[in-house]
């Protein structure tokens, strides 16, 4: 017990608040991130990996040939609308679970880079966040493929890979530049908003809903480099993929940037896409500033 308070103690590096706090010190090394937040870790990449299955199960019902909708005879975008809205349920309810209250409910290595820019995320814990979800995004869809099998992997699905669309990949590109910037944009404004940061689940889950009924003509389902990488892997497809890497990345950069410009570096409160008052804080939080402001 007596070690546990220690640790408490010597890593945090936010003020007293009645939410506990873990921060890890600037001087941290990677050993002290494995220590203090390895839980964190687990959970973070646990997440993608449930979205990575969520994706793979529902996209292998919305497209497959022998899929029971398929007497539907769905238009291609009524099938994108029906994904959108399978996914944001899916990242709304993970966004709002115990794992996603205490990580900050990324699911994205993009996100998580971006936070580093802001300065509220220690670097060891950012490259631990990053590592866990690419792994874990790899392990979901192998999940989904021990239980979906050739539906998985066969025509039209291939494990739900993204690509570029018909307009070729600069357009691509831009897409992803693009709805990238607007959903850090949208993370950022809703959760450092008093009146709004209780609803940033339901408006980032509303935003994921629109970038997948816009973008797969152009550049499939993607703004999250970890998602098409593991797809791609199982796929062996890899045509356009630094497009799912740079794009998010630079978008969700730029769009950080601007925000601070345009609001302010002390608007950026915590490291969390969604916060409360009722779990552990990894990260060097504020919080409570937002909470004190009328």
């Amino acid at each position: 017990m007596r070690q546990k308070q220690h640790n408490s103690q010597s890593f945090s590096s936010a003020p007293a608040m009645h939410f506990p706090v873990t921060a890890l010190a600037p001087s941290a090394a990677l050993a002290d991130a494995l220590t203090v937040h390895w839980r964190e870790y687990l959970m973070e990449g646990s997440e993608i990996g449930s979205v990575m299955l969520s994706t793979c199960t529902f996209g292998t019902l919305i497209y497959g040939n022998d899929s029971p909708l398929k007497a539907f005879a769905l238009s291609r975008g009524m099938g994108s609308l029906l994904m959108g809205m399978a996914i944001a349920m899916t990242t709304f309810l993970i966004a709002c679970s115990p794992f996603g209250r205490r990580t900050g409910a990324h699911f994205n290595p993009s996100v998580t880079l971006a936070f580093p820019w802001l300065r509220q995320i220690h670097r060891w814990d950012a490259v631990c966040y990053v590592v866990a979800q690419f792994l874990d995004a790899v392990i979901g869809v192998l999940i989904a493929h021990r239980f979906l099998g050739e539906r998985l992997s066969a025509d039209p699905v291939t494990y739900l890979v993204t690509v570029p669309g018909i307009y070729g990949r600069t357009v691509a590109f831009i897409a992803e530049f693009v709805l990238s910037g607007l959903f850090i944009s949208i993370a950022l404004y809703a959760s450092n908003h008093r009146r709004l940061a209780r609803f940033s689940p339901i408006l980032v889950a509303l935003f994921t809903i629109s970038y997948f009924t816009l973008s797969p003509s152009t550049s499939g389902f993607s703004v999250n480099p970890a998602r098409s990488f593991s797809s791609a892997l199982f796929a062996w497809l890899w045509r356009g993929i630094w497009i799912y890497f740079l794009a998010p990345c630079l978008g969700m950069l730029a769009a950080a940037e601007i925000y601070i410009k345009l609001a302010g570096s002390d608007r950026v409160f915590c490291a969390k896409v969604f916060h409360d008052t009722r779990s552990v804080c990894p990260f060097p939080c504020h919080f409570d500033r937002l909470l004190r402001e009328t």
